[in-house]
């Protein structure tokens, strides 16, 4: 796993398709970024993917973050701005995609949430527990990521692979670190009258074995600010949906006919590539 360690940055993939429609990945609580893996060469069918990856010591506001986010894709912009932005966040992502969305709406043709954590504040008692988390003492945190595991995720659904890369990247991030982004979750706040004023297309995914957070309830409260929304409910999905190895989140936005025409013709174009 790379260290990120001076300030938000773009982790790109070996393949770079600078004609394809941007897609911008923002992480959970985890931040790395490299939790997007088993989704990357599904995405590249019909993308340029870039994941953000947060530093492990960062303890920066909502806006730092959301600047953070607006510069680094006017920097991809810089390359050809011609072309679609896809922004998708998830999780903890969920809730800066919303924030990146509200502040450059201009930038983005289509808009992804995923299990947004905009649902915290859905369980009272997750958010005073919350506030206790001073108390326990760092090497909790340790033993404490894989307790948490089977809330993050349908581990029957995952390899094994990537249940440790789910673990290793939840111990990455020191104690103090998540401290500070679950009181960024506790105060996350975004006006739903900015919400209903974003134009563009969105897609709200839910896992309904979600057992971290009530995503389904999340969902389906935004589908109804979104002005142009759809949600899709998967039904034996949990938290960290995206590590599963039967979802495949190309073909949910496909399925859903949420790919532009520049997505569509990038595929076509791979594809007639492939077979001369």
């Amino acid at each position: 796993m790379p260290e990120v360690e001076l300030k938000p940055c773009f982790l790109t993939p070996k393949r770079i398709q600078p004609e394809s429609p941007l897609f911008v990945y923002l992480p959970g609580m985890d931040g790395t970024g490299q939790l997007l893996r088993s989704q990357t060469a599904g995405l590249e069918t019909g993308f340029d993917v870039r994941c953000l990856a947060i530093p492990r010591q960062d303890l920066t506001t909502w806006e730092v973050l959301t600047n953070n986010v607006v510069e680094l894709i006017y920097t991809e912009l810089t390359k050809n701005s011609q072309r679609p932005i896809y922004l998708c966040g998830e999780s903890f992502g969920g809730c800066l995609a919303m924030k990146v969305a509200i502040q450059a709406p201009q930038l983005f043709k289509r808009i992804i949430l995923i299990n947004p954590a905009s649902s915290f504040k859905l369980r009272p008692w997750f958010t005073w527990a919350s506030q206790l988390t001073y108390l326990v003492h760092p090497w909790l945190y340790e033993i404490g990521a894989l307790g948490l595991l089977p809330f993050l995720a349908s581990l029957q659904r995952m390899t094994q692979s990537d249940r440790q890369e789910l673990l290793k990247s939840m111990r990455s991030v020191p104690p103090e670190t998540i401290m500070w982004r679950v009181a960024l979750l506790r105060e996350f706040e975004v006006e739903e009258e900015k919400l209903r004023q974003l134009t563009q297309p969105v897609l709200l995914i839910a896992g309904l074995q979600d057992r971290l957070l009530p995503s389904v309830e999340e969902v389906k409260r935004l589908v109804n600010i979104f002005p142009h929304s759809q949600m899709v409910v998967l039904p034996e999905s949990g938290h960290a949906c995206l590590l599963e190895s039967q979802t495949n989140l190309y073909e949910i936005l496909r399925d859903n006919q949420f790919l532009s025409s520049g997505a569509v013709l990038s595929q076509a174009m791979k594809i007639r590539d492939a077979v001369r």
